[in-house]
């Protein structure tokens, strides 16, 4: 069931998928229903729901950016939706897997060990406290279902190289949170280059991909605290 609907699915997206990526996907599956009975991951189960609402539904990002041998930071990664499957999917990418909570990083280490990716950055830290090193020097950052654009492009934006992409998971109705986020964009170096609309394979589900290129650097004094980010919205 899984591979076959992923199989028809890459299809019906016009992606490629190899025989070594439909296994990998096979392990993440059963890692992801073995680490939800002791922890919560997801509330997405069963064989085809998760590929059809997390694998599918993530790999719909290489229909924008094939991501060959960038380097990417998945902002709020949860159980790891979108940047494992993108690494999956793409084998080449430099990820980084960044998430607040400790245990939900182990399951990650653990399933990207699970995989053979030794490879994979998982780390452990809110994404405001901007790492050491990490500042501007990632191509593209990708979030799926963190935050409404405004809150999310101060989180995210910060990470990417001027030139580089962010890449914004949202529902079907993006407009509101793209003009709620007009102030944020201009301040944080940022600007709406396209929205990619997409009806995951299978379902009657309809997603969008707002990406926004980095035009230039974004200044010191931000991200702030989530704090601060939440109060006083850019």
């Amino acid at each position: 069931m899984l591979e076959q609907v992923l199989t028809e699915g890459f299809a019906a997206l016009g992606l490629p998928l190899d025989a070594r990526a439909a296994e990998r996907f096979r392990v993440y599956y059963e890692a992801l229903e073995k680490g939800n009975a002791v922890m919560n991951l997801t509330a997405i189960t069963g064989e085809d729901e998760v590929a059809r609402l997390h694998f599918l539904d993530s790999a719909a990002l290489l229909c924008i950016d094939p991501m060959e041998n960038a380097r990417v930071i998945d902002v709020g990664t949860g159980a790891g939706f979108p940047g494992l499957v993108l690494k999956i999917a793409c084998p080449s990418l430099d990820l980084t897997l960044l998430d607040s909570l400790d245990k939900r990083v182990t399951f990650l280490r653990g399933t990207c060990a699970a995989l053979g990716f030794d490879d994979v950055a998982c780390v452990h830290a809110r994404a405001e406290e901007q790492p050491e090193g990490f500042r501007e020097s990632f191509d593209c950052a990708v979030s799926r279902a963190v935050a409404r654009l405004n809150l999310l492009c101060e989180l995210c934006l910060p990470y990417v190289r001027p030139g580089g992409l962010f890449l914004a998971m949202k529902g079907p109705e993006a407009g509101q949170e793209i003009r709620e986020a007009y102030v944020a964009l201009r301040t944080l170096g940022g600007e709406v280059e396209r929205v990619f609309s997409y009806t995951i394979p299978g379902t009657e589900v309809t997603h969008c991909i707002v990406m926004i290129r980095k035009t230039g650097p974004t200044p010191k004094k931000y991200p702030r605290r989530w704090a601060q980010i939440k109060k006083k919205p850019l």
